[in-house]
């Protein structure tokens, strides 16, 4: 482990037992070791890739070829389909505190001219724990600049942005790899407030038989839908499941081109001062690696384990929304 790496996930070959990391961060939380607001920015500057693609709003999507593909493709052997978003969220919670909003506009009572339609109208406020949404780069600044150091007062206004909008990304067809803690732990899932480090990254590769390769997207699951179903909601801006700063220069020298999880990515609270969402910041605003937020990643992890393997054929159409931040998804995989 590398020095300040924070605790490695433990995993006995001998014995066959896992032992999940002693809580190191504050309050017990196992989100250390804090990262000082210096440390964090010199790390930021490490994982950068400003000014290495055209076009700049697409950032590391640039990474993925037809070669690219070509190789997801060939991951499809069974032919299963397994979708990974929630079901849209009407009902306010602790972990939808602006529910989605959905309600008929015709019911089919009109009688001439047949046929009678039935229709609906949905709405949301989709950046939060509720929906299923990906982050485009326009999203999250840092200290005030987005992806490729654009101001973002001069891109972003009341109409939209005007560099690194969702409709700049287009679909993503791509090589995923399910990164399935709680599996590779051999426990239900990850206590909220757990943070993964570079080190469980690479023992749970290990446990899995899988390597991240470069212009693949990595999807985290911490178990927290599971979680949620078993013992009720909580507030995951409080205490959640997610990689620590230390993991991104791992997945930076990977190459990976979209990071997803059954949370928001981010260990929550924040290991870094001053900055609530840290692995946000590192991979949107420096590397241009757009987030998928609050995927449901229990069916992936039960197809992935009869099947044997952890790689698939990943695939994630955003709305073509102009000047959007980012945008409702419905990911699928197919192994």
């Amino acid at each position: 482990m590398k020095a300040g790496a924070g605790p490695a996930i433990l995993i006995d070959m001998a014995a066959g037992d896992e032992l999940l990391p002693k809580p190191t961060g504050p309050g017990g939380t196992g989100n250390g070791p804090a990262v000082s607001r210096r440390e964090f920015d010199a790390l930021f500057a490490s994982v950068r890739t400003w000014g290495r693609w055209t076009p700049a709003d697409r950032g590391a999507w640039n990474r993925v070829t037809a070669d690219h593909v070509r190789r997801a493709m060939a991951e499809v052997r069974t032919g299963t389909v397994v979708p990974m978003a929630l079901p849209w969220n009407t009902r306010p919670a602790p972990d939808n505190k602006r529910p989605a909003l959905h309600h008929m506009t015709d019911l089919g009572d009109v009688e001439s001219p047949e046929p009678s339609t039935h229709k609906d109208f949905i709405a949301a406020d989709y950046h939060g724990k509720g929906v299923t949404h990906l982050d485009a780069l326009c999203h999250i600044a840092y200290r005030g600049q987005l992806y490729d150091g654009r101001a973002a007062r001069e891109v972003v206004d009341a109409a939209g942005a005007r560099f690194g909008a969702v409709s700049a990304l287009g679909p993503l067809v791509t090589t995923g790899v399910l990164l399935d803690l709680p599996a590779a732990l051999g426990t239900r899932w990850l206590e909220p407030g757990q943070a993964v480090h570079a080190d469980d990254v690479i023992a749970a590769e290990e446990a899995l038989d899988v390597t991240i390769g470069e212009g693949e997207a990595v999807l985290l699951r911490t178990g927290g839908v599971r979680r949620r179903v078993e013992l009720g909601a909580w507030d995951p801006d409080t205490a959640s499941a997610g990689f620590h700063v230390d993991a991104v220069p791992l997945l930076a020298e990977r190459g990976v081109v979209l990071l997803g999880s059954d949370g928001d990515s981010d260990v929550r609270p924040s290991p870094v001062d001053g900055v609530h969402s840290p692995v946000h910041a590192l991979a949107v605003a420096a590397m241009g690696v757009p987030l998928l937020d609050n995927l449901d990643l229990e069916a992936l992890s039960a197809a992935t384990a009869e099947a044997g393997r952890h790689r698939f054929l990943f695939v994630v159409a955003p709305l073509n929304v102009p000047g959007g931040t980012g945008s409702p998804v419905s990911p699928i995989a197919v192994l």
